[in-house]
């Protein structure tokens, strides 16, 4: 770089760097001096801030990867070949043929169907319930702690625990729904409950919402404990009366939470499978196969891994044919969904 002499300026009240290289005399400030020199000296690629940030993301990327994005490309994959297990080494390529084939398929149109039927029933009654249990559980009671902590109990039960449980209940010789109406005279004779296709859904879809109700009980009562306490009273003190605050002030404030609850339980309804698997297995009659246990059933018992795939698509897309128009609806309402 050459020599320098380091001088004070009084009048500028500044340091300079005098640089000598090659008969030329430079003078430049001591902060751009050193910055020079900062910026020629060989730097390790850690040291930059962008990739400090990448090698800090590097794992989660890899696990991202490695669980999410390639089994999905994977699958999809899959879907366009004839792969069928019982056929080793054999795959086909066959393009969109397993997607057409499923669209006229009586089966998988009837599943896809009862799939969105299961669905909206079951999330729409959870959201209502669990908003009027939340409602309920913000008054001020004896025991309300106990309360709210075993409204949780149900969600809190593992999803096979919950099955064996439910389909103890409906057992048509020793279940406790039958006892019960039984001893209540409402029947005269013990009931096969799943014996009927629609019936059997139906015991699905309250076993359903018996499970998942609790969490939207906790998540909209923790929307209500943020509400201020000054708006109920000052709307007490204009004469409203229960249902205008409610309304008028308690509803607003939680639709945004509504919003994301229903995305969230549109999400896990669609693809419901064990609590079908462990209580009826599809039966009777098909009448509770919804697509996810009609993928399980091409892919894992039919061994059609194509077909199977294919299923699991269409089930991913009727995700977003449901849930994508509602996100819009609720952002042009709001502005925002999580505003």
């Amino acid at each position: 770089m050459g020599t320098y002499a380091f001088d004070y300026n009084r009048r500028k009240s500044c340091a300079t760097i005098r640089l000598k290289k090659r008969g030329l005399e430079v003078v430049c400030r001591e902060d751009v001096f050193l910055k020079m020199v900062k910026n020629s000296l060989p730097t390790s690629p850690f040291e930059k801030k962008g990739n400090v940030v990448l090698l800090l993301l590097l794992p989660s990327l890899i696990l991202i990867f490695g669980l999410l994005i390639y089994p999905l490309i994977y699958s999809f994959y899959i879907s366009l070949l004839d792969f069928n297990l019982t056929r080793p080494g054999v795959a086909p390529f066959t393009g969109l043929n397993n997607y057409v084939r499923a669209l006229s398929d009586d089966l998988f149109l009837s599943s896809c169907l009862r799939t969105i039927y299961f669905s909206v029933v079951t999330v729409c009654t959870e959201i209502v319930l669990g908003v009027a249990i939340a409602l309920l559980l913000k008054q001020k009671f004896r025991g309300r702690g106990i309360v709210r902590g075993l409204a949780i109990l149900p969600w809190a039960l593992p999803t096979v625990v919950n099955g064996i449980m439910w389909k103890w209940i409906y057992n048509a010789n020793y279940g406790a729904l039958n006892a019960l109406l039984f001893n209540l005279g409402l029947i005269s004779e013990y009931q096969v409950w799943l014996g009927e296709p629609m019936r059997a859904l139906h015991l699905v879809m309250l076993a359903n919402i018996w499970k998942e109700t609790p969490v939207g009980v906790l998540m909209i009562l923790a929307t209500l404990e943020g509400i201020p306490e000054e708006l109920y009273e000052a709307s007490r003190v204009d004469g409203a009366n229960t249902w205008q605050r409610f309304r008028y002030i308690t509803l607003p404030l939680i639709k945004p939470m509504i919003g994301i609850l229903f995305l969230i339980k549109i999400i896990w309804a669609v693809r419901e499978f064990d609590l079908i698997y462990i209580v009826t297995r599809g039966g009777p009659g098909g009448g509770t196969t919804v697509l996810s246990y009609l993928a399980y059933l091409n892919s894992f018992k039919f061994f059609k891994m194509g077909y199977g795939s294919a299923i699991a698509y269409f089930l991913i897309a009727l995700v977003m044919v449901i849930g994508i128009p509602y996100i819009i609806a609720i952002t042009r309402s709001q502005g925002g969904l999580f505003e």
